[in-house]
């Protein structure tokens, strides 16, 4: 089972991860909001669950970032501690689905 702190590390995670690549591959204009690069991190989030099979997600669970990717979610981290009201926009956005597939794999009550 995973606990709930792992759950929130993982987002974290995530979330960092997908902050460096949106980031880096981000050219124009966003749609408006309050957090438009947030949003993008939120949906590739949401879709790396909606799209991973379980034994992926449970492979995954174990592993501690290295390297750049380290240093994105340490960044990520921050961001999130230093902004409330960004941490509780991500987490409502990718709380539910995350938790939906979680639940069908077993991997939470």
């Amino acid at each position: 089972m995973l606990k709930k702190e792992d759950l929130a590390v993982k987002l974290i995670r995530l979330f960092a991860l997908s902050l460096g690549m949106a980031c880096i591959g981000m050219a124009g204009a966003l749609a408006q909001s309050q957090y438009p690069i947030m949003d993008r991190v939120a949906e590739k989030v949401i879709q790396k669950y909606q799209n991973s099979s379980c034994q992926q997600l449970a492979a995954e669970r174990g592993q501690h970032p290295t390297g750049r990717r380290a240093e994105m979610e340490q960044r990520a981290v921050q961001l999130l501690h230093q902004d409330p009201q960004m941490r509780e926009a991500f987490l409502n956005r990718v709380a539910a689905p995350i938790a939906n597939k979680l639940s069908e794999c077993g991997m939470i009550p």
